[in-house]
């Protein structure tokens, strides 16, 4: 199975198509309702409403369209379930029970719903088949699959057993959805809720979790009320071909910090990316600023390194590091030996082999390529 796919997403011209055609017809017909377009997890699209609809029927066009959606059939088979007896049908999470949310299809594949409120059931389900029965736009999209899941978590489930720490490790699609769980037996309890929150809301914010704890703690706290997002580091997304498909939350190793590296870990994973990375230079540039990561994989870092003046003693247990110059010059110490760079020179030191920066013509920029060994 390829760890990578591809789905059809409505795109806005699409949205505004569907939309266009159920409220032509709610007009014909003098409906007075509202009419809603969501994706495949009934995250709402656009919204539209005839003259006179009733306030209310914003929130239920919304539930019937997220039913169709979640539950990949109309909303009237639910109603209809439970006006046949099945009162059970009711406790369905996410489903409303009521007729007039039809899932909207492209070549078999649902990509969202449409939802109308307003009217009758049945008038209201004709508004939605209108909408759903026009031709409309779609584009493709890169989508995280089960067996990615696994890689991305079982990555970092490797990497933490190597470490003698027990996190839990949690994987969700690109809507925030559980795709994956790695939990082992070691783990606390409390973590499994808490990896998948910081999962979800990486997902969902398209941007690490780590962003909201910072913005709670350094002076805006009303980052805590922002909609399904926990600000708590350890949630990073997951990229594939510039596109969020997804994000991993770990919660429950040695500490926060921990967390967020091995969060870090599991969205590098090469699996997620292609052959080859184009870093563009004005973000090397811009890295040479502060120097920093530019790249971190499991099995190798490419760090943009900056030095102003000499720097402590330096040993790696296990990374060999090799340092192109890019600019400037300095004096590496390595044990008995000593080595001046200019820009162009390399230096490889392997692990193990203690070094220091003892003069620095600042800035001295260098490439660091640290390779796990």
């Amino acid at each position: 199975m390829a760890p990578i796919h591809m789905r059809r997403i409505i795109d806005e011209a699409g949205v505004d198509s569907v939309l266009l055609a159920a409220e032509q017809h709610a007009r014909a017909k003098g409906y007075r309702v509202v009419i809603t377009v969501v994706d495949r997890a009934g995250n709402v699209l656009g919204l539209r409403r005839t003259p006179g609809a009733q306030v209310a029927s914003s929130l239920v066009a919304v539930d019937k369209a997220r039913t169709a959606a979640i539950f990949v059939r109309p909303s009237r088979d639910i109603e209809e379930q439970v006006s046949s007896g099945r009162l059970g049908a009711l406790a369905l999470h996410g489903a409303a029970a009521l007729t007039g949310g039809i899932p909207l299809r492209a070549d078999g594949e649902v990509v969202g719903a449409i939802g109308t409120s307003g009217e009758t059931p049945d008038q209201d389900e004709s508004v939605s088949l209108a909408g759903a029965a026009v031709s409309f736009t779609t584009i493709e999209v890169p989508a995280l699959t089960y067996e990615a899941a696994r890689r991305v978590a079982e990555t970092v489930g490797t990497v933490a057993t190597d470490r003698s720490v027990a996190p839990v490790v949690a994987v969700v699609d690109a809507e925030g959805h559980l795709v994956y769980l790695w939990r082992p037996d070691a783990a606390q309890v409390a973590s499994v809720d808490v990896a998948i929150d910081k999962a979800r809301t990486a997902a969902i914010y398209r941007r690490p979790s780590k962003d909201f704890e910072d913005q709670a703690s350094t002076g805006r706290p009303s980052a805590l009320h922002l909609a399904r997002a926990v600000p708590l580091q350890g949630g990073m997304p997951l990229l594939a071909r510039g596109h969020v498909i997804g994000a991993v939350g770990v919660s429950g190793a040695s500490s926060a910090d921990e967390d967020q590296e091995l969060a870090v870990l599991g969205s590098e994973a090469p699996l997620l990316h292609d052959a080859a990375t184009y870093i563009p230079k004005q973000k090397v540039n811009e890295q040479f600023q502060t120097g920093g990561l530019l790249l971190q994989t499991l099995s190798y870092k490419l760090d943009a390194g900056r030095r102003t003046g000499p720097g402590a003693v330096e040993l790696h247990d296990h990374e060999t590091d090799i340092m192109h110059v890019a600019h400037g010059r300095a004096t590496v110490v390595t044990g008995e030996d000593k080595y001046l760079l200019n820009e162009g020179d390399v230096l490889v030191i392997p692990n193990g082999v203690p070094h220091q920066f003892v003069e620095v013509t600042g800035p001295f920029l260098y490439f660091v390529t640290k390779v796990r060994s």
